[in-house]
């Protein structure tokens, strides 16, 4: 059900995008340049990798081989735009845009948010892919994981200097603080389910090894990496959690609100993993807790959402993401 609204709401959106720039060609440009609107660009690459695993959930278990082969295809696709995106959407901030430490936000990881779900996608993907292309994907998934959290963690680094030496967002932008939370949790989601899976996957002559299977040790390597990762992931969203409800009386809706449910996501999955490794049934208790939580905020937020375009405070000329 929430893959084929997923599929419509995509297709949706998409449509309005293009509309928009038809309309008006030069907004498209702006749209890119804009210090905030142009961050969520990485969000759109997003949403193509949610469409892509839930493919593979409900796609190759009922189509031919055919699909498999296509998911390999679009995986190495998806691997390439979003590195492009993240290459050259932070060149062209770099270049010409000029954003002050005092606003530094969680956002500034947008660009390379695109490569932190690569790993877990790769998780996904990799139990139906046959060996031949297995092994280069996790390799790859690796790779691109660990560049968007080295580029993250420089990020972060900026957001907490603007804490330490100036203030806490404004309360209507604070749920945006959230988005720190995803890409601690998407690498620790992403390391532990690459390391299970490495032992089928990796050959033995990786570490030129001789007692202990390769896949072996770089599951052991994986799992106890992603462990020491996921309570960073756990201390952002507890920050996040208690500067939202000291602000939520003065709380309007903005489209940062939508950080309730995707950063937090990544902390889900992490925690799922970390269930799945050490076969405890507290740890899953309270991830499925947790998975309740996100579908409740996702249909709160996006209630709010649609009532606040409804009445123009949201997604109108001069309003919220459109303000410079």
């Amino acid at each position: 059900m929430f893959f084929i609204l997923d599929i419509v709401l995509f297709i949706m959106f998409t449509g309005a995008i293009i509309a928009r720039s038809i309309l008006v060609p030069r907004k498209m440009l702006e749209s890119l340049h804009h210090p905030v609107e142009g961050l969520f660009f990485g969000a759109y690459w997003v949403s193509v990798s949610l469409i892509l695993n839930a493919t593979q959930s409900y796609g190759v278990p009922n189509c031919g081989p055919w699909l498999i082969k296509a998911i390999e295809i679009l995986f190495w696709t998806y691997c390439a735009i979003v590195l492009l995106v993240a290459v050259f959407q932070y060149y062209v901030f770099f270049q010409d845009e000029r954003m002050s430490v005092a606003d530094a936000m969680p956002t500034w990881i947008f660009p390379v948010y695109p490569l932190l779900v690569v790993g877990p996608m790769a998780g996904t993907f990799i139990p139906s892919q046959p060996p031949e292309a297995a092994y280069p994907m996790w390799v790859g998934a690796v790779m691109m994981q660990g560049l968007a959290w080295t580029v993250s963690l420089m990020m972060y680094s900026i957001f907490t200097q603007r804490l330490m030496t100036s203030s806490l967002p404004g309360p209507p932008t604070r749920p945006g603080m959230y988005v720190s939370v995803g890409p601690a949790g998407y690498t620790s989601a992403a390391l532990i389910s690459l390391g299970t899976q490495a032992p089928n996957v990796l050959p033995n002559n990786v570490f030129d090894t001789v007692a202990i299977p390769d896949g072996d040790i770089a599951k052991a390597v994986c799992v106890l990496a992603g462990v020491f990762v996921i309570l960073f992931s756990f201390w952002f969203f507890c920050i996040s959690t208690v500067a939202v409800v000291a602000g939520i009386k003065q709380m309007t809706f903005t489209l940062n609100w939508w950080a309730f449910v995707f950063p937090n996501a990544g902390l889900t999955l992490a925690a799922i993993q970390v269930g799945k490794v050490f076969h405890s049934p507290g740890i899953n208790g309270v991830c499925s807790a947790l998975t309740i939580l996100l579908v409740t905020m996702w249909l709160i937020t996006a209630v709010f959402h649609i009532r606040a375009v409804y009445r123009g405070t949201i997604l109108w000329p001069g309003k919220d993401e459109d303000e410079k």
